[in-house]
């Protein structure tokens, strides 16, 4: 992992150059937010989220949410990411640290370029009818 300043996000695959990005794969973004990696004591990067964001409590979005990104980019959370064992590949304890605060993935349902400092607003998920 390392820090960039831009990305460019496409629509259906993931991030432009990561060797994870996969069109068939719901998990193509790993979103992860800078307070919860402050309260395990590890940088942004640390835990191989794709994007670190502030203020977003992002454990707290829905599935379904869209988050979009910058002027055009909009990815749509998928599911929880459970920590794995590479965690403690990284700190031992670091994934019993991490349950319930690695972050959410995505899929890129609109791509675009993205930036330090982008500007981020939700489209909230539709409720499931019953």
């Amino acid at each position: 992992m390392r820090l960039v300043p831009t990305a460019n996000l496409i629509t259906g695959l993931g991030i432009e150059g990561d060797k994870h990005a996969v069109a068939t794969s719901d998990r193509q973004v790993l979103l992860a937010d800078q307070e919860a990696l402050d309260e395990v004591g590890v940088a942004a990067g640390t835990i191989k989220e794709n994007l670190t964001v502030e203020g977003l409590h992002v454990m707290g979005l829905p599935v379904g949410t869209r988050v979009h990104l910058g002027e055009s980019a909009v990815v749509e959370i998928t599911e929880v990411c459970e920590p794995c064992f590479r965690m403690d590949e990284i700190r031992m304890g670091l994934k019993a640290e991490l349950v319930g605060r690695r972050g959410m993935v995505a899929r890129v349902v609109n791509g675009g370029s993205i930036a330090v400092g982008d500007g981020i607003t939700l489209e909230e998920a539709e409720p499931l009818a019953s």
